[in-house]
């Protein structure tokens, strides 16, 4: 009877033992599979970027149309006073 008492006591204890609660290799994998902390930073830096380098090429395009306009002629050329009478239907 002590032999089996002993061997139940002896299972129990290695059973109890396996049950360790501190399991490093999950702390680490739990840490592994974190995001950088900068990530969010780095990624509105990059839509900042992004944001900045399309409103300079819109700033250069708006450059360039007013700079077409300017250098246009005027083609406007003002009516007479018979055109501006002979307005029917008002």
């Amino acid at each position: 009877m002590n032999i089996r008492l002993f061997a139940i006591a002896g299972i129990a204890a290695l059973a109890l033992s396996a049950c360790n609660s501190s399991n490093q290799d999950a702390v680490n994998n739990a840490e592994l599979n974190q995001p950088a902390s900068d990530l969010n930073e780095l990624s509105t830096d990059a839509a900042n970027d992004a944001a900045n380098s399309e409103a300079a090429s819109l700033g250069n395009q708006q450059a360039q149309l007013n700079d077409t306009n300017a250098a246009a002629e005027d083609n406007v050329t003002n009516p007479d006073d018979a055109q501006e009478q002979n307005v029917s239907g008002m």
